[in-house]
């Protein structure tokens, strides 16, 4: 019979490394393990009680192994979409060791009809749900699915359990302000699930959080994780800001802060002042698309109260750098798409620009419209940077929405890293002052710089790299450590985007290996009794063409970093499939042809 848990294990599954915002090859150069850590699960730790046993692994650096799953009473997994693969098979090796799971987060709260081999899901927000669920647990009496319950207040929100983490294996920390979104994007289910109505922790709280890790010996980069840190806009300008900036300053400034917020950012110059003053240096923007007719019909409409390049250069003289999301492949999107997404990009100096296909995420109107539309064609992903087709049939038709995509991601971040490096140039250009950028260096920042030194000058960039390095070392030396890193991000970029490019042309070969021989042999799935034989030669023929080209299709997918090869060994082995099942009537042939031989 179920007994109140007295240890619990909390899992964080491990998140694919081949995407742009993985940053797994940067961080090698800088000796990290992850980016940054999963602040969900260390804030449901900081909802337990006091008594209870609590231990943390990290699946994107750390080992689960069989004797943690047999010390925990219970297991929490929380898990993004993009995370479901690995969210399941944890969830399958806790159910053979017979030790209960929950799941909770985003992608168990938007499915739990999924949550096969999960005990139990708490959907949505779980400050005011968790007490109930552990009562419930506790008496035998937990129920499979819980509801959603209603938006909690965030002064319910406990100080997250830094304390369980390795703060050495991770690049940033991250804290939260605030939950919700005042905007309707029809792509987004951020205010779907959050609100438009933004709820804000008390500044106390905030500042508790940022003291935890001061305490803990963190200095360095601080992600706060809002949607759109400026939602509430007057109290994070006059509340928020200003008592960051005074611990900032009565802490020798020891965080770099940055952060999600909508372009309107660009229309409060106070606003902007009182960030830099607390020490952001980014932020990152959903631009999405410099075509009014796309951000009207996604409902982007703060997009379209000025005009774009413009609130982008005023953000970055105002001291902050414009990191840009970007989307391609929305119905009112025509070829010319691509090409101006590129020179927006370019001429607006935005060096880590995000572009990724539009897709249709569960819970959103997008995904209701195309729904309506009989357009879906499968579930998302949970990634739109780093596949090359849709999960809905695209106006523009899938031939050329993925052409120019490659095409705009070859632009971007190919060849010899000319294009990025440039973007780089002309933001260190533009950038207004801000704090800590006269800082001494760092012995860590020096070793990062080694590093690269060592590795970078003999890649395919190498001389576009020593240029960029040399420029501004001369013009920006105030800013070079801001120079070098991002010299590492590009490396992470470059090395991303050239694995992509040759998986999707892998995938590409595969899919026309079957659509060749599918057209070579017609009656292969048609014939019946009374049609006339494929002749055996033609079907011979056929076969040992397929036979080498799948073998060849098999090296080239083996020459891949080995962080790219799943996704596709398994398409090879579907598309293996389908192809003997074409071959399938003509077995008999084969047979007799193999036989001939010997």
């Amino acid at each position: 019979m179920p007994t109140r848990p007295r240890k619990i294990l909390l899992v964080y599954p491990s998140i694919p490394p081949d995407t742009y915002w993985s940053f797994s090859y940067a961080l090698r150069l800088a000796r990290k393990k992850c980016a940054m850590p999963p602040l969900g699960l260390l804030t449901v730790a900081g909802l337990m009680p006091d008594d209870v046993e609590l231990r943390l692994i990290d699946m994107n650096f750390q080992p689960l192994r069989t004797a943690d799953i047999e010390w925990a009473d219970l297991v929490f997994l929380s898990a993004m979409l993009i995370q479901q693969k690995a969210l399941h098979r944890i969830a399958a090796r806790c159910r053979r060791l017979n030790t209960p799971v929950v799941a909770g987060g985003p992608y168990p709260s938007t499915a739990p009809e999924e949550m096969v081999d999960v005990d139990h899901v708490l959907c949505g927000e779980v400050e005011t749900l968790m007490p109930t669920f552990l009562a419930d647990y506790a008496r035998g009496r937990a129920r499979r699915v819980y509801a959603p319950p209603p938006p909690p207040d965030l002064a319910h929100t406990p100080l997250p359990r830094f304390d369980l983490l390795d703060l050495k294996a991770y690049a940033s920390m991250a804290v939260q302000y605030s939950r919700g979104c005042p905007f309707h994007c029809e792509f987004c289910d951020i205010w779907q699930r959050f609100g438009n109505r933004p709820r804000l922790k008390a500044v106390p709280q905030a500042i508790a959080e940022l003291e935890s890790l001061y305490r803990l010996g963190w200095r360095g980069p601080v992600f706060i994780v809002d949607d759109n840190f400026i939602g509430n806009r007057r109290r994070v300008k006059t509340e928020l800001l200003p008592a960051l900036a005074r611990w900032q300053r009565r802490r020798g400034n020891p965080f770099r802060f940055y952060t999600e917020a909508s372009v309107d950012l660009a229309e409060d110059d106070d606003l902007m002042t009182a960030m830099v003053a607390a020490g952001f240096h980014e932020v990152f923007v959903g631009i999405e698309t410099p075509s009014p007719r796309s951000l009207a019909e996604t409902g982007k409409h703060q997009n379209l109260r000025g005009d774009l390049a413009a609130a982008i250069r005023r953000i970055q003289r105002a001291g902050l750098e414009v990191m840009g999301g970007f989307i391609v492949g929305f119905d009112s999107d025509g070829e010319e798409i691509f090409d101006r997404q590129m020179t927006f990009i370019q001429n607006n100096a935005i060096p880590q620009a995000m572009v990724g296909l539009l897709t249709a995420l569960p819970g959103t109107r997008l995904f209701q419209r195309l729904q309506g539309e009989g357009r879906l064609r499968s579930q998302a992903s949970g990634n739109n940077t780093h596949v090359f087709q849709t999960n809905f049939h695209p106006r523009m038709g899938d031939a050329k929405l993925t052409s120019g995509y490659r095409r705009l991601l070859s632009d971007l971040y190919g060849n010899n890293l000319r294009n990025y490096f440039q973007r780089c140039n002309h933001l260190l250009d533009n950038l207004g002052p801000r704090e800590l950028d006269d800082r001494v260096p760092s012995w860590r920042e020096g070793m990062i710089l080694l590093r690269s030194l060592l590795r970078q000058p003999f890649t395919p960039y190498g001389w576009q790299y020593l240029k960029f390095l040399a420029r501004n070392l001369t013009r920006h030396a105030d800013r070079f450590s801001q120079a070098v890193k991002y010299s590492i991000v590009g490396h992470h970029f470059h090395r991303i985007t050239r694995e992509l490019l040759k998986c999707e042309k892998a995938a590409a070969v595969l899919e026309c290996i079957y659509e060749r021989l599918r057209d070579q042999l017609p009656a292969g799935e048609k014939q019946s009794a009374t049609s006339p034989p494929v002749a055996d030669a033609l079907v011979v023929s056929a076969w040992q063409w397929s036979q080498a080209a799948l073998a060849d299709a098999r090296r080239r997918i083996e020459s891949l970093h080995e962080d790219f090869r799943d996704d596709l060994l398994q398409q090879y082995a579907i598309v293996a499939e389908k192809v003997w099942n074409l071959f399938r009537p003509f077995a008999g042939e084969l047979c007799r042809h193999n036989a001939g031989r010997h």
